[in-house]
């Protein structure tokens, strides 16, 4: 498992204050290893390629003195929160599509994680997730952090969001996955961590439709059959019965409310079960989870994923 020791730290090219890099000082203050944060930036200015009066080392110069200009000011806005115990620097490049600049990044760099602020609502104190923020979560193939606060709260828990009702293989290993990520950070971060499933409502139509069906017996049925699942699930990993909770409902209620009443700063999501074509979306439950979740989110993919910017498969 990656124990996020060489983290890449997306810029906030609008604000002094930088809450992804809070975050990943803290982390990587707090491993066992020397760790490695990279400070990254990707700017364009359309003006630059578009000046028909310049020679291309004209163009070029220009660049470059502008990628030395936000060099500068990242080196500046970083000394807050820059730890001598931990390697740092800073990687500017021009790019017309930053969530593609970070993805190649990710791989040139061997990044075990990327970590990047998201924009707070002011009024209801949600979160707005930015394009750059949707695609990263579908294309990026390491793990993706998404911060809202620089500030770790106290008395703070992690939530998994776990899918414990699947027999798929992808679903399980997954499952794992996010539980030693579970079990890392919250070791790391101080906060209580917790495993969180919902089970569906029994469908109206059934009723209707089947009108000999029980739907307190079906009910009663899928409702032991994740319990039953998450208890394996607990028990593998050593949980105890109190850091679980499942519930019926849609996930996007379920896990959103269940992060609201037990203080999370952070939780975990699973991008699953894609393949082919659709291998760069996260599911639609995924999608609405993470759009109602009002504190820190993490995105993991399952093992063996392959992003459709993956330079290894460029033809």
């Amino acid at each position: 498992m990656s124990i996020y020791n060489n983290i890449l730290v997306v810029a906030n090219i609008n604000s002094d204050d930088q809450p992804a890099l809070a975050r990943a000082m803290q982390l990587a203050s707090k491993s066992r290893s020397r760790s490695h944060v990279t400070f990254f930036l990707s700017i364009y200015d359309f003006s630059y390629d578009m000046t028909s009066m310049l020679s291309v080392d004209e163009r070029n110069a220009m660049r470059k003195g502008v990628i030395h200009q936000r060099e500068q000011w990242m080196r500046t806005v970083a000394e807050p929160y820059i730890n001598d115990s931990i390697e740092f620097d800073v990687v500017v490049v021009w790019h017309n599509r930053p969530y593609e600049a970070v993805i190649a990044e990710v791989y040139a760099g061997n990044h075990d994680i990327v970590i990047k602020g998201t924009r707070k609502h002011d009024v209801l104190e949600s979160v707005i997730f930015t394009p750059t923020d949707w695609h990263l979560l579908r294309k990026c193939p390491a793990p993706v952090l998404l911060v809202k606060n620089s500030d770790w709260p106290e008395n703070a828990s992690i939530l998994a969001s776990v899918h414990v009702g699947s027999e798929n293989e992808t679903h399980q290993s997954l499952n794992d996955s996010m539980v030693e990520q579970l079990n890392s950070l919250s070791e790391r971060l101080g906060a209580k961590p917790y495993l969180v499933n919902a089970y569906p409502v029994t469908p109206a139509n059934i009723t209707i439709e089947l009108p000999e069906f029980d739907p307190t017996t079906y009910t009663d049925a899928v409702r032991g059959h994740h319990l039953t699942a998450m208890k394996a699930l607990r028990q593998k990993h050593g949980y105890d019965d109190e850091q679980t909770i499942v519930e019926q409902g849609l996930p996007e209620d379920i896990i959103p409310e269940s992060a609201q009443k037990l203080n999370a700063a952070m939780v975990i999501i699973g991008t699953t079960g894609r393949t082919g074509l659709s291998a760069v979306f996260i599911g639609n439950t995924a999608e609405h989870v993470i759009d109602k979740i009002n504190c820190d989110v993490l995105a993991l993919k399952p093992e063996g994923y392959i992003s459709p910017l993956d330079p290894s498969t460029a033809i």
